[in-house]
């Protein structure tokens, strides 16, 4: 089966696998953690990009339209879904410094993304509602909103960077080899 998923019926007894976790996050063998955190690092860079263009670009704003805050919305969406299955991943691997590093960052990225979130709303709805009023808005609100949207934006895409390559590190470090391993699978010192 492409996704497999399993529902408890509600009585105390523990998932097969151990955990409390009523779903398995698999795809063909594959922990589905791996799969939908591409969506958060793709997700992330273009929800601040779309914010950002939105915030300080009106003719880029009026031609998104409503996209930008719809794409914040898909990566606040998908945090959430992403942590969980990071966490279902977490609970068959053996711990390590690297991937509790990477799992307390990982948990801090909801935050991000509700703030990006919010300042892709205010970078598309607080012009747009402005536009409507007849004098239009005040020029220290564009800035502001131009400010929130840069900072927020920012802050977004050091966070999402910064737990990629956590994850990466954990998944990676010492399991890679520098030059093509030998006949019987094992890296060659270099030297």
């Amino acid at each position: 089966m492409f996704l497999t998923s399993r529902a408890r019926v509600l009585t105390s007894a523990r998932h097969p696998k151990g955990d409390d976790f009523a779903m398995e996050y698999e795809v063909n063998g594959l922990p589905l953690h791996v799969l939908l955190v591409h969506f958060i690092v793709v997700g992330v860079p273009l929800a601040a990009l779309l914010t950002v263009l939105s915030a300080l670009w009106p003719a880029a704003r009026r031609r998104l339209g409503i996209i930008t805050p719809l794409v914040a919305l898909g990566v606040l969406i998908m945090t959430p879904v992403a942590v969980e299955a990071g966490e279902w991943l977490q609970a068959r691997l053996h711990p390590t410094p690297l991937i509790n590093a990477h799992v307390d960052l990982g948990s801090t990225m909801i935050w991000f993304s509700a703030a990006l979130f919010l300042a892709a709303l205010l970078a598309w709805g607080v012009p747009t509602m402005m536009a409507r009023r007849s004098g239009g808005a005040p020029p220290w609100v564009g800035v502001v909103v131009a400010i929130v949207a840069v900072v927020v934006a920012g802050a977004s895409l050091f966070q999402v960077y910064r737990v990629g390559d956590s994850g990466s590190t954990a998944a990676w470090k010492g399991n890679f080899c520098q030059v093509p391993v030998n006949a019987e699978g094992l890296c060659p010192a270099t030297g």
